[in-house]
């Protein structure tokens, strides 16, 4: 319709075309407001009627809390504090209403709304709202909301009997802001108020009424005792896996049971663990969904015990709960596995000290066996290798549920290395005066690199002088006859010290001849 230079028929056709969608929309408009209208009335129908009903159940209250005090006087006092809290916040919510009608400068006719008059909400939209924020009044309305639902549930306090009426109660009066499929998002009260028809909000305000008089009707069936449908259908019930045990073994059969339960975000007043007392005041120590965050050190490694007593309010009284339950524990990886696969050694002749353990097994669970095995204490042992020339060890688990299992490792058995001869501490080539080595001795050892310490002691020997007969020696000392053939010798002359006797003391084990000493006279 838009374009160059129009004809006055154009001009005309066009605001015809202007006119006729104006009046389409007039009537649409009026028929929506109609329709808030009608909901508006609906909600004030039923309003009168709910209340009417509450107050049959208030009078059900009172009667038995008279008939039977101690069962029911505590809920009817409750349900007086309810009713006070709801007729409060019903009679903010009709003043609101009615400064909306006052404001906005409407007139009831004839018991009804003027709906189709009510397209305007300019007022309230000024009176709540400046830009993005909230008035002081929007403010002050808001707060009214937050209050209402705070008190309900501070008379409702923690019982576990009010579980599904606090979670009902946070559902029907969700206040958090709103994310609109476009654009950013928008708190409670502008969502749901600002910029609709005055009739629109009216029927919004007498709406959360009769959400009002819903809470009071279920709380008041709750005191009562009577059951509801939300508390026994199962569709509320989740099924729940509890294995035997926390930990399993691969190729272990999986054993535990499944059962329907409900998780309930129900805030404990106390909680026992292992007979220590748990400080729920402080901070995480209850999540959001009022579940109680255990935290203690765990025990030794293998299977443990956790059991304790939850503790709830309910019916004004407490109710401890036991738990059981149990959790594994395995050793923390400090220390690398690291293995040379041929220095898999063990000496012939010595203590060769073992640490034996088994992976996520407790080293009282542990046994190892093998010839020349000795068990000196949980996870220790020593062993002293046998005849043969390899010894296998065996190592058996018993693992939490009674089954053992089992592995092995085979060594290989060396005998002691050749001892290295000494004379008066000089290893191997010495260069000494003659009376040194006239009043000296042999000794042997098997040197540095050697990790095992084993004293052995010179039991014989042979004696070689240049120009002089081989002189047999026993002990570690030169005889007579060894001394006499010494001192033939001159300076410059070579002795030798050669087939010598060693033995271990208290040990049958036989050692090598040791290395042969030579020593060179200096004079």
């Amino acid at each position: 319709m838009a374009g160059g230079k129009l004809s006055a028929r154009q001009k005309m056709i066009n605001l015809m075309y202007l006119v006729f969608i104006a009046m389409m929309a007039m009537n649409m408009s009026k028929e929506v407001l109609s329709a808030f209208g009608a909901m508006d009335a609906k909600f004030e129908s039923t309003n009168e009627f709910t209340t009417a009903s509450n107050e049959n159940l208030l009078k059900g209250l009172a009667l038995k809390a008279e008939e039977k005090p101690a069962e029911f006087r505590v809920v009817a006092n409750k349900a007086a504090q309810i009713k006070s809290i709801s007729d409060k916040f019903n009679s903010f919510l009709e003043s609101l209403k009615k400064d909306l009608i006052e404001g906005g400068g409407y007139e009831i006719e004839n018991g009804n709304l003027p709906a189709e008059k009510m397209d305007n909400g300019d007022y309230l939209d000024e009176k709540w709202f400046t830009g993005d924020r909230l008035t002081k009044v929007g403010q002050e309305v808001m707060r009214t909301f937050e209050k209402y639902k705070s008190d309900i549930k501070e008379v409702l306090g923690d019982d576990v009997n009010y579980t599904i009426a606090v979670e009902n109660l946070d559902n029907r009066f969700d206040y958090s802001d709103i994310k609109p499929e476009e654009g950013a998002k928008l708190s409670y009260l502008d969502y749901n108020f600002k910029g609709f028809p005055a009739i629109a909000s009216h029927a919004k305000l007498t709406s959360i009424q009769n959400d009002v008089k819903t809470t009071e009707a279920n709380l008041y069936n709750v005191f009562l005792g009577n059951s509801l449908e939300e508390a026994v259908t199962l569709k509320n019930y989740q099924a729940i896996v509890i294995p035997d045990k926390n930990a399993f073994f691969a190729g272990e059969k999986f054993q535990g049971k499944v059962v329907l339960g409900k998780y309930a975000s129900v805030t404990p007043v106390k909680l026992k663990v292992n007979g220590n007392e748990m400080t729920l005041t402080e901070e995480g120590a209850i999540d959001s969904l009022g579940n109680a965050r255990l935290n203690f050190t765990t025990g030794s490694v293998g299977e443990n015990q956790v059991k304790g007593t939850f503790t709830f309010m309910e019916k004004g009284e407490e109710l401890p709960i036991e738990f059981t339950g149990n959790y594994v524990v395995v050793p923390r990886p400090n220390s690398a596995t690291i293995s040379a696969d041929k220095m898999n050694v063990v000496y012939r002749g010595v203590v060769n000290p073992m640490t034996i353990s088994f992976a996520g097994v407790s080293d009282n669970k542990v046994n190892a066996n093998a010839v020349g095995l000795k068990k000196l204490s949980n996870g220790k042992y020593e062993m002293r290798p046998q005849s043969g020339r390899e010894v296998t060890i065996n190592v058996t688990a018993t693992l939490d549920d009674g089954s053992k299992v089992g592995d092995k490792k085979t060594f290989r058995i060396k005998d002691l290395p050749k001892p290295l001869g000494k004379f008066n501490g000089q290893v191997g080539n010495a260069k000494l005066p003659r009376n040194n080595v006239e009043i000296g001795k042999l000794s042997a050892d098997f040197g540095d690199d050697f990790d095992f310490t084993l004293p052995i002691n010179i039991v014989s020997f042979t004696m070689k002088v240049p120009g002089k007969p081989s002189v047999n020696v026993n002990g570690n000392r030169l005889n007579t006859a060894a001394k006499n053939a010494l001192r033939s010798a001159r300076r410059g002359d070579i002795v030798q010290f050669i087939n010598i006797k060693a033995k271990a003391p208290n040990n049958p084990i036989r050692i090598k001849t040791v290395t042969p000493v030579v020593v060179e006279l200096s004079n």
